[in-house]
């Protein structure tokens, strides 16, 4: 989808994460009527929500038809469905990419809990949400945020 703003050119598109990863080519059609090849090389990466600029390639400028805009392009990156690899083919690829941050050390009284999917739609449940590592140097002192007085009529 493209939109206009002023004499730049917005678009979103959606690649894999293969591609986000290892590079890609794609051709899209200018609103002109040209076709684009808009290459991007491999090893480098990509992340969701990136935006990339590919300059002159917006719309021409109203009272200067020589000078163009700029045309952005915003990446969204489609991750695979749960399982789509084997767990053999999971460990191979897992040697190919970037080693993973070392695993923290485990107390003995520690307890293993388990990270389940969470739908928005359905709200959390307990109602009022708290940041879980809130700074609570502000509950001794008994007021919570900047303090309040009510004024005095």
């Amino acid at each position: 989808q493209e939109n206009l703003d002023g004499s730049d050119l917005h678009m979103t598109h959606k690649i894999g994460l293969v591609e986000a990863l290892c590079g890609f080519q794609f051709t899209l059609k200018h609103l002109d009527g040209r076709q684009i090849v808009v290459k991007y090389p491999a090893g480098k990466v990509i992340e969701p929500g990136s935006i990339r600029v590919i300059r002159g390639e917006g719309m021409p400028q109203y009272r200067n038809p020589f000078e163009k805009g700029d045309m952005y392009i915003k990446f969204d990156v489609e991750f695979p469905d749960n399982n789509w690899i084997s767990p053999e083919k999971l460990s191979e690829l897992e040697d190919l990419l970037p080693s993973r941050a070392k695993a923290p050390v485990i107390s003995g009284d520690a307890e293993e809990v388990d990270l389940q999917d969470f739908d928005v739609s359905q709200g959390s449940s307990g109602g009022h949400r708290r940041e879980a590592y809130n700074d609570s140097s502000d509950e001794e002192s008994g007021h919570h945020g900047p303090g309040v007085q009510c004024a005095h009529q």
